[in-house]
């Protein structure tokens, strides 16, 4: 797998013309994830809500031209454990024939930074536990898997 992002490859913010492409990319992400189904309309309306109040969080996009390649959501929270500003990664996905380039890895890279420089304390994800290839990418850039386990609570 190469590191290095293909060089027409460009990191920027979501917009809300992207929607629906971006709403395509994560139904990819969710046909693949145990506990989840894609629902267009759902995503469609989340991105939406994102895209829209940057208090909530930012969508970052990987371009290849106009062409969205991957995309990374990181919503806001507050962390009373760290103290300050704290971000949930929800979502990371890249188009299948684009996998393996590199791109995931600068995305990731770029948000981290950013989240960095907007005072972001910590970042916290979840994945699927057998997805042994997302393990790999979030230890190499210094993810930990953490003691705690996940619980939900559905309320709809």
């Amino acid at each position: 797998m190469s590191s290095k992002c293909p060089a027409s490859v460009a990191i920027d913010l979501a917009r809300d013309e992207d929607v629906p492409r971006l709403a395509d990319l994560l139904g990819l992400l969710l046909a693949q994830e145990a506990e989840f189904a894609p629902d267009s309309e759902k995503q469609r309306r989340a991105l939406r809500a994102i895209v829209s109040d940057a208090s909530i969080g930012r969508i970052y996009v990987a371009r290849d031209g106009a062409d969205p390649v991957a995309m990374l959501s990181l919503l806001y929270t507050v962390s009373t454990a760290e103290g300050g500003k704290a971000a949930w990664l929800e979502d990371l996905v890249v188009r299948p024939d684009r996998r393996g380039q590199g791109i995931g890895r600068t995305l990731l890279e770029h948000v981290a930074a950013q989240a960095r420089a907007d005072g972001v304390l910590r970042i916290t994800l979840l994945t699927d536990r057998d997805n042994e290839r997302a393990h790999a990418l979030y230890r190499s850039l210094g993810f930990e898997f953490s003691a705690m386990h996940p619980m939900r609570l559905k309320l709809v």
